[in-house]
């Protein structure tokens, strides 16, 4: 189980892996979250789909990420020094619908900026600065993703090109080769389950055909110190 999961990662850049959270966790989690009133709510038309900054805010996820069931899919990647670096909640719902084109997850949050080589683009999202990393620091982050709604091609589910992680940071036009060669997958995730990647995996979603909740806890680790004093953020 352990390495065909770890081959998976490793070659097609991503895994579903179902009945990782229990039903009452869940609920748990939705209720906290419906709860959440912080600087890192982001709110279209009054309502709310998406939280940054998850960790400092919602302790339910804090124990999650910590919890038995997250580390046994992040360790056998990343090993026993991993810890979670960023953390991001989403919720596409007839409100707050959306659609996300081809494109690798670049971006790293640091408690504070730094001039580093490789690190650039810098902005501020929620109070905490953001910046465009290496391809160095990208490959040793492990994103798990943990499903709320049942999630599938007819409400965003994510759609994936197996593979294009081996290959660094992409250009624009290498992009748009690999999505026109590319056999493009649809992550289908039950409630409960979750979707392991690595953020170098070229990704997207449309947006959702139904009038329902796609709820994700989006959860970035990674086992290495950043350069030049650089500091993760942790939140």
């Amino acid at each position: 189980m352990i390495e065909s999961y770890v081959e998976a990662i490793e070659k097609n850049g991503f895994a579903v892996i179902p009945d990782v959270i229990a039903p009452e966790v869940v609920a748990g989690l939705i209720r906290e979250l419906e709860g959440v009133r912080s600087e890192g709510v982001i709110r279209r038309q009054q309502s709310i789909y998406g939280i940054r900054n998850l960790l400092h805010v919602a302790p339910l996820v804090r124990a999650l990420a910590d919890s038995a069931p997250i580390r046994s899919l992040v360790e056998p990647l990343l090993g026993q020094e991993a810890f979670v670096v960023r953390s991001l909640f989403f919720d596409k719902s007839p409100e707050t619908n959306w659609s996300v084109a081809w494109h690798q997850d670049l971006t790293v949050a640091v408690r504070e900026r730094r001039p580093v080589e490789g690190f650039g683009a810098w902005s501020i999202k929620a109070g905490v600065p953001h910046a465009l990393a290496p391809v160095s620091v990208l490959g040793n982050m492990l994103a798990v993703r943990l499903h709320l709604d049942d999630t599938d091609s007819a409400n965003g589910a994510l759609r994936v090109l197996p593979g294009s992680h081996r290959f660094g940071r992409l250009s624009d036009e290498q992009a748009e080769r690999w999505e026109q060669a590319g056999s493009p997958i649809t992550c289908s995730v039950a409630k409960g389950g979750v979707l392991v990647m690595r953020p170098l995996l070229l990704h997207a979603s449309s947006p959702s055909l139904r009038s329902a909740h796609r709820r994700v806890v989006h959860l970035e680790f990674s086992s290495s110190s950043l350069p030049g004093g650089l500091e993760w953020s942790g939140a």
